[in-house]
């Protein structure tokens, strides 16, 4: 009987082991080309995660062009083919979004069929693992905002709403979204920032990784609302004030690892930042990124916008 229960322990051990050095598993930053407003082809980010759950089953995430990070429940793999589908989440569509594609020489490629029937191409390659192997020393503060103009700012889409009202930078309605003409690897960044009621907006770290910025008070905490970083790391509380007030954000990124400060309180500390969310600029996590301001979920303002990068 015990040599039975060795023998069956080994071999779940032993692919379990193998399991862990599948071939797809990991995180897979995507390059997806769909068509844009103007009816030409444009890239998209999005983002793919395949892990094994016990011996054999491939589980996921995936996140498109929009919205967060949504649960795969099978990854299918055969032969060098994968293949997935999952309900959809902001379409107006029935239809499952289906995901086929090949891994050749460490590399995806493949096909996205949209639930509205649209079918894109994609690539990918394995995101990094951005580790940072010693603490960063810190440079001499950067005031990215200088309350008068945009210097220093650009729009991002033919519609700029953005104005400069008594020191803030203000988008009356919904409109581009904006982002700092520097780019930056890590980072401690202090934002101010205010909202109506019912309002919405984020602020994305190297234009990739977005906190929340939500008209939150009073409700849960959780990943979509504010202080958390959209669709992945939910906070430790609600800190958030009620619409109107002025609210402040402090977050330090270094590498993946993120800690976030909403109005004093420390509602994320050091926790690693998986991927992309859902409305990046793109998905090259290893290269320096802007500082970005969501400004088509409606009106917001921001000021006192102070960056601190790393040497």
């Amino acid at each position: 009987m015990k040599k039975l229960l060795f023998a069956l322990f080994a071999f779940a051990s032993s692919a379990y082991a193998q399991d862990e050095h599948h071939p797809l598993e990991g995180a897979w930053d995507l390059n997806v080309s769909m068509e844009n407003r103007n009816g030409g082809v444009s890239t998209a980010p999005s983002w793919l995660e395949v892990r094994h759950s016990g011996l054999k089953t491939l589980t996921g995430r995936f996140v498109g062009d929009g919205g967060s990070a949504r649960p795969i429940s099978e990854v299918f793999f055969k032969d060098g083919h994968i293949s997935f589908k999952i309900p959809p989440q902001w379409d107006k569509f029935d239809p499952y979004m289906s995901f086929e594609g090949d891994l050749k020489d460490g590399k995806l490629s493949g096909t996205i069929v949209k639930p509205n029937g649209k079918a894109m191409a994609f690539t990918g390659v394995r995101a990094p693992s951005l580790w940072r192997g010693a603490e960063p020393v810190w440079d001499k503060p950067i005031t990215l905002f200088n309350g008068k103009d945009l210097t220093g700012w650009k729009a991002l889409g033919p519609k700029n709403q953005w104005i400069v009202e008594n020191g803030s930078l203000k988008s009356p309605e919904s409109g581009a979204n904006i982002c700092t003409d520097q780019k930056f690897n890590d980072f401690k960044l202090h934002i101010e920032f205010r909202l109506p009621p019912g309002s919405n907006s984020g602020v994305y770290l190297r234009g990739r990784y977005e906190a929340q910025v939500e008209d939150s008070y009073g409700k849960a905490p959780y990943s979509i609302y504010l202080g958390g970083i959209y669709g992945f790391i939910d906070p430790l509380f609600q800190a958030a004030k009620s619409a109107g007030e002025w609210q402040t954000y402090d977050i330090t990124l270094v590498g993946r690892k993120v800690s976030v400060t909403l109005n004093g309180q420390k509602v994320i500390i050091e926790q690693n930042i998986p991927g992309i969310t859902g409305g990046a600029m793109d998905s090259d996590e290893a290269a320096p990124g802007p500082i970005m301001m969501q400004g088509d979920h409606g009106p917001v303002e921001y000021r006192n916008i102070v960056l601190t990068p790393a040497k």
